[in-house]
């Protein structure tokens, strides 16, 4: 049996152990919280605020990992920080795996990006290819999940350069969208098994240009506007241009772009 299954004690059926997410309040830990405990299982959220319904803890400092990964079979880390980057990422993910390690935690399972090893140039993926080495480097066993970009990620770019006169997109920019929730399920999966080292990339079910996916939205949302490719320069850009950041033989997803927005925006009613 599982260290993470159930057994029956005095003929009622109980957890063996808890599992931790990190970035359990984000959108992607919330859902991998959610599907464990469809599973059965008990969850504990890392949380710096110690908000309610989570455990107080620190990937910046250090502070309360040792409480908080006690009792911990499985972690599910999906903790990042869009400013102290390496702070919290690198760093932050060696401060967990060494108390992981010390508390004697049989698996942590990780969410990556698709082609931050073949886009390197690319700061945030650079971090990311970071932290997948130091959990390779760990002694604590291991699966390393990675996935294209979410639909929430592509629409906040859109609508972030929707906010300047002219509507401008990179110019042949290509993203394999794929739905947070769908990933939230193969992550949760991932968890429940036998560490995996690193598991098969997940993508969303189609690839397409960031001037395409930039038009459907206008579309959805109701509005008429001009949306200008600008090419730019760099080998970053290349490396988007050219694909690095997916994975279309590895079509996980089955929620498609169009279906995401009927399901988020919605045209103003008249």
């Amino acid at each position: 049996m599982s260290l993470l299954e159930s057994r029956e004690e005095g003929g009622r059926k109980v957890s063996v152990s808890e599992i931790l997410v990190t970035g359990g309040t984000g959108s992607l830990g919330r859902r991998v919280g959610d599907r464990l405990r469809s599973a059965g299982r008990d969850v504990r959220v890392l949380s710096r605020s110690g908000r309610p319904g989570t455990s107080r803890a620190d990937l910046l400092t250090g502070e309360g990992l040792d409480e908080v990964v006690e009792g911990i079979d499985a972690i599910v880390h999906c903790a990042s920080s869009p400013r102290k980057t390496r702070q919290i990422d690198v760093e932050g993910t060696e401060r967990l795996l060494e108390a992981a390690g010390r508390a004697g935690v049989s698996h942590f399972a990780f969410i990556s990006i698709v082609g931050v090893d073949r886009n390197p140039y690319f700061p945030y993926y650079r971090i990311k290819l970071e932290v997948e080495r130091v959990i390779e480097s760990s002694p604590v066993p291991w699966t390393i999940l990675r996935a294209t970009q979410f639909h929430e990620f592509v629409l906040r770019i859109v609508q972030l350069l929707d906010r300047i006169p002219v509507m401008m997109m990179p110019k042949d920019f290509l993203f394999q969208p794929i739905d947070v929730g769908e990933v939230a399920d193969r992550l949760a999966d991932l968890a429940l098994s036998e560490p995996a080292g690193r598991a098969s990339d997940v993508g969303g079910p189609e690839v397409r240009t960031a001037a395409e996916l930039a038009r459907v939205y206008f579309e959805a949302v109701g509005r008429r506007r001009r949306v200008v490719e600008v090419p730019l320069p760099g080998k970053t850009a290349r490396a988007f241009r050219g694909g690095a950041q997916l994975c279309p033989d590895r079509r996980y997803g089955k929620i498609r772009w169009e279906e995401f927005l009927r399901q988020t925006v919605h045209p103003p009613k008249d």
